[in-house]
């Protein structure tokens, strides 16, 4: 029972071992002498950096893009349904219908509630 482990626990040493080689190696024949303010700067294309780095994005579009996730997902699982529900039709299809009917309906009323907060209004 035991063996049946040694392979993994070989590839978990060997992971390690190149890992801690790796930072050793990069430690040891890095040049870290040799830095000025021209190495460490930002690389933009030959450009001189201008600004920050981060540039600061409104909460309103993280909003938007989590709603557009949510909204997303929606339609992944609306594609497995629509697919399986012609299989379906013969055998208790109403049940299914209703199922993602209200599957559907409770999404459409976050997305009213979505609309209601103004949520999808980028002039404020």
């Amino acid at each position: 029972m035991v063996s049946d482990y040694i392979p993994v626990l070989l590839q978990i040493v060997i992971a390690a071992g190149f890992a801690g080689a790796t930072l050793v190696a990069s430690a040891l024949l890095g040049k870290r002498a040799l830095r000025n303010p021209t190495k460490d700067s930002a690389y933009e294309c030959g450009m001189t950096p201008i600004g920050g780095a981060q540039a600061r994005f409104s909460v309103k579009f993280y909003l938007v893009a989590m709603l557009f996730v949510l909204f997303d997902i929606e339609v992944v699982f609306l594609f497995p349904w629509a697919a399986v529900y012609r299989e379906q039709i013969g055998e208790g299809a109403m049940v299914f219908l209703w199922a993602m009917l209200g599957f559907v309906g409770i999404l459409f009323v976050a997305y009213l509630y979505a609309l209601r907060k103004g949520a999808l209004e980028w002039r404020n």
